[in-house]
Order: structure tokens, then sequence, then C-alpha cells
């Protein structure tokens, strides 16, 4: 905050000032495999009827009664349980943040395994909530007696199981993550914004429970660049977190974009499809190159180590391939690249670019 007025600099945060921003890659020219994002776009047809919708749409208007339309549909979709509703965000980001703000009570706290998922931590600290990283094993494996210590001594507010996790791409063990909800004497938020490339889902499970929140995106399913979120839980909970959500979170465009997939999810499930062939593939490759380790995967992206994860980042970057450097997010991530699953050709020239980095 150097070149901020010194008057105005000191009605900042220091926290605030002392944060890091989100850093979002420069991709320009480059084949973007660093966020997850699913590689295809829609067909010309599906295109033009999309384009058509949204130009008949009352921009000059507030979003109205179609955003619950929405809401209906993805019930729908997601096979949501009797007596559960469902709420809306700007992406998971702004559901994670209006879950720390809705729990803000004096000696609230939010616990997540690591490495994770930054905006969990990055939500409590902008909140003022205090939060308890607990690290995973070696094997990123969930630490059954340290998460249920943690869970013992701090009685945290919220937990975040990602299901599967980001950046380590895997899902944890069932028996473990049961332990964990019984344990848990505040909210359980189950994480499946991996959910179209996963084998399993906590869906069938969640009825069983008072106080487990079960969040989504539709991001992975094939529109990050709509941001829609979605949460689901039992309708008189639901109802009280929803109180603290901006009135018109969701777009027309957004919320327009996002029933129009819905009505053909088929085209976005065989995409999904598409993309699971190509990480059998990507991480066949993977297993057989010399100086990688790749871990299995439940999403659309691949954890691998490599003998020098910035040299080897620079070297792909060097021949257009942009992927992402965890190895400074946390010490179990050391020399890690993340991989995200693109196209058939994506992954063919993100391998020899890797290769050739090594």
């Amino acid at each position: 905050m150097k070149d901020v007025a010194p008057g105005l600099k000191k009605l900042i945060r220091q926290d605030v000032q002392s944060m890091h921003a989100y850093a979002i890659q420069d991709s320009a020219g480059l084949i973007k495999l660093d966020a997850m994002e699913n590689p295809h776009r829609l067909p010309p047809a599906l295109q033009a009827q999309l384009g058509q919708r949204l130009g008949a749409l009352a921009l000059n208007r507030y979003p109205d009664g179609r955003v619950n339309d929405l809401r209906q549909a993805l019930a729908g979709y997601a096979q949501m349980p009797e007596g559960f509703d469902i709420m809306l965000g700007n992406g998971s980001d702004e559901l994670i943040s209006l879950l720390a703000m809705a729990c803000d009570v004096p000696g609230a706290s939010i616990l997540a395994p690591l490495p994770g998922f930054v905006m969990y931590a990055m939500s409590a600290q902008l909140q003022g909530l205090k939060f308890i990283g607990v690290p995973l094993t070696a094997d990123f494996e969930l630490d059954e007696a340290a998460m249920l210590s943690a869970i013992a001594e701090h009685q945290p507010s919220i937990i975040y199981i990602a299901y599967p996790n980001n950046p380590t791409a895997n899902l944890w063990d069932d028996a473990v993550i049961e332990k964990i909800i019984a344990a848990a004497t505040g909210l359980v938020v189950i994480d499946e914004a991996y959910q179209p490339f996963s084998s399993k889902s906590y869906i069938d499970r969640i009825g069983k429970h008072s106080h487990v929140l079960l969040m989504r995106t539709l991001s992975k399913f094939g529109l990050a660049g709509v941001r829609i979120g979605y949460m689901m839980g039992p309708k008189a909970l639901i109802a009280e977190i929803d109180k603290v959500r901006p009135p018109y979170n969701i777009s027309v465009l957004n919320y327009e974009c996002a029933l129009f997939a819905l009505e053909h999810a088929d085209v976005f499930a065989a995409q999904a499809q598409e993309i699971r062939a190509q990480r059998a593939i990507l991480l066949e490759a993977l297993q057989v190159m010399t100086g990688v380790r790749a871990w299995k995967s439940d999403a659309n992206m691949i954890l691998v180590r490599v003998p020098d994860a910035q040299k080897t980042f620079e070297g792909m970057r060097a021949r257009k391939v942009l992927v992402k450097n965890v190895s400074k997010m946390h010490p179990l991530l050391a020399n890690c690249l993340r991989l995200t699953v693109g196209t058939a050709d994506d992954n063919v020239q993100m391998l020899a670019a890797l290769k050739e980095s090594l």
C-alpha cells in the first residue's frame, strides 16, 4: 500500500494490508491448464440458442422469480432429499464467505485439512474468525487422530471437507469422514466442487444429518465464467444462513445461462465423460514418466511431484503450457505441480512440455 495516501492507509485493516491478493495467472497465448476449467465450449448450435435467450432478457430489471426456477432445477439435477433447501451464491467462493459471516459469533472458528482450498482460510481471516488448519498425512489422506483432536480442542463452528480435495484431487476415507461428522458440534460442509468427475458423492448420505451442508459449483460442470455455486442443507438451517446473502446476488444473465445448461445436461455429461477418459490416459502416461510421481485423481486435475517444481513450471510456460505451481502452498506439496485435464490435444502438448522441462 505504499502508494496509498497515509490518511487513507490507516483506514484499511492491518491484516488486510499484510495479505496477498488471490493470484490469477496471465494465460494469454498459452494452453491454459492451471484452473481446473472444463476445456470444452458449447457447440455452435447451442451458442446461437443461448445468445437468443440472453438477448431477450429484461436487463433493465432486477433479477426476478426466475432465480427460483434455477434453484428447483439444481435441486432436481442434484437429487436433493426431501426436507432440504438450496441456496445460491456467486460461485462457491461467495457461499464460503457467507457461511463465515453467518457463523461469526464470539469464539467461533473454522477448521479444514491442509493443503486444501485457500478460500476456507481466507474467508475466516476476512471475517475475523480463527482458522485451524490440520495437516494431511504424507500421502494426502485425512489424519484421523489429528482431526478428531483438533475438533475436541477447538469445537469449530464450521469444518470443511472437500470431496475430492483441491489440490490433491483425492477422495478421503469415508469412515474417517463419518467420525468427523459424528464428532462435530458445529456445521460440516462437504465441498463437492469436482463432483462431475468423481466416483462418489455424499448426496445419498446427507439426509441422515441435521448439521451437514453439501456445496457444489457449476464451474467445473462447464460454466466457470457464469459464477454459480449452490449449497444444500436442512430447510430451516439454509433459511438462517440465507439471511446474510445479498439480494440479487445472481444476475439474470447468470441464472439464464445455468438454466440453459441444465436443459442440456447431457452435453455437459458427455464432456465430463471425455475429461475422465483423458484423465485416465494422462495418469497412465505420467506413471511411467521418469522423475514424476502422480497421485490418483477423482477430479479434473492431477497432482504430480517433480525434482524441481519451479524449473519445470517455467520450462512448461516457455513451451506455451500453463499449469499451477503449488509447491509453496504447503510443506507437504514440496516440488508439486497441479495439472488440469484438458482436451486430447492439450494433454499431448502438456505431456511433451512436462517431459522436456524436467
